[in-house]
């Protein structure tokens, strides 16, 4: 990406700087004089899905990191205005701690609490857009979405994910750089960037979910959680698993201790037709025979007049309603 000599020193500028609540300012030695390029102080930037941000903020919002790196939800989407058209932008996003302290969770609070002293800040890092550089047009005509960024906190991450520590307070900032070509670019580097924060994008970063109703809320908005949302709402009308055996009729009460003439007529009732072949009746006599071996020890004590059936323990395939995500699912969740 050839975007001139100056380029460099402006994103160096941006990862060593620190908060501020617009634009970054200006170096010290040029004092008040100084003021943005033209092609960047006229840069408004709109945070998408703002009223959603806030309703996260006022629960205290949560990002999971893991080793190896999780989507952010919600996703940081922008609306931009006011680009020269003509004129080359990069778009970067880094995160910055909020401050040096350390954060747990207070379960009969509800509430997070300081923990003590942070640890030793992560490399900082920065994202490019995919789509940089591009021109003004390009980026004032859609909605801007860092949908690929990825949260870890592995120290030795190589993939270019963003490396935050667990339990500690971030606040992501979206810088605007204009790409200056010309010769003396460096001179004006601190002149070619705009950096623009919005407090409701704070987060905490956790490797796993401590308030329910981040989670509750992150399951209802997120698109990606559909199957989520349906499962939680079967799983609030029924008490237990559903024990459909692949529409395989065992003899549940042959573990119960009933005789084997009952459990003969049971698996000679008609049985409805299936169209897996794995499930032919061959199959299901096979199986039968193989829950009736467990139970071939006998009780003679009372003369030989019924046989009592021990109650090995049987491993059997049962689809259930489990109420949370596999691993490669929750990914989707944010």
């Amino acid at each position: 990406m050839s975007t001139g000599p100056g380029f460099l020193t402006t994103a160096a500028m941006i990862n060593g700087s620190e908060w501020s609540p617009a634009c970054l300012p200006c170096s010290a030695d040029e004092g008040r004089t100084c003021s943005k390029a033209p092609e960047v102080a006229s840069v408004r930037v709109q945070l998408e899905m703002q009223s959603l941000w806030r309703q996260f903020d006022q629960l205290g919002t949560e990002m999971i990191v893991t080793k190896a790196g999780r989507r952010m939800f919600p996703t940081f989407q922008v609306l931009i205005s006011g680009m020269d058209p003509a004129a080359e932008y990069v778009l970067l996003l880094d995160f910055i701690p909020v401050d040096d302290k350390r954060y747990r969770y207070a379960f009969h609070s509800s509430s997070w609490m300081v923990a003590g002293r942070g640890d030793i800040a992560a490399p900082g890092r920065v994202h490019f857009h995919p789509d940089s550089p591009a021109r003004g047009a390009q980026w004032v005509k859609q909605t801007v979405s860092f949908d690929r960024l990825k949260l870890t906190n592995n120290l030795l991450d190589d993939n270019g994910h963003m490396i935050l520590n667990s339990m500690h307070r971030y606040q992501p900032r979206l810088h605007v750089i204009l790409v200056d070509r010309s010769r003396d670019s460096q001179r004006y580097a601190h002149r070619n960037f705009c950096t623009f924060i919005f407090p409701e994008t704070r987060f905490i970063a956790v490797t796993a979910y401590q308030n329910h109703r981040i989670t509750q809320l992150k399951i209802a908005c997120n698109p990606f959680a559909k199957g989520f949302r349906a499962a939680d709402s079967e799983n609030r009308h029924s008490a237990q698993c559903q024990t459909e055996s692949a529409g395989l009729s065992l003899p549940w009460s042959v573990f119960e201790g009933s005789s084997p003439r009952e459990d003969q007529r049971l698996h000679h009732q008609p049985q409805p037709q299936r169209r897996s072949n794995a499930h032919d009746p061959a199959l299901q006599t096979a199986m039968t025979e193989a829950a009736l071996s467990y139970g071939a020890g006998t009780d003679r004590r009372d003369g030989g007049s019924q046989d009592h059936f021990y109650s090995a323990p049987v491993l059997l395939t049962v689809p259930c309603q489990w109420d949370g995500p596999s691993r490669a699912d929750r990914s989707l969740i944010g």
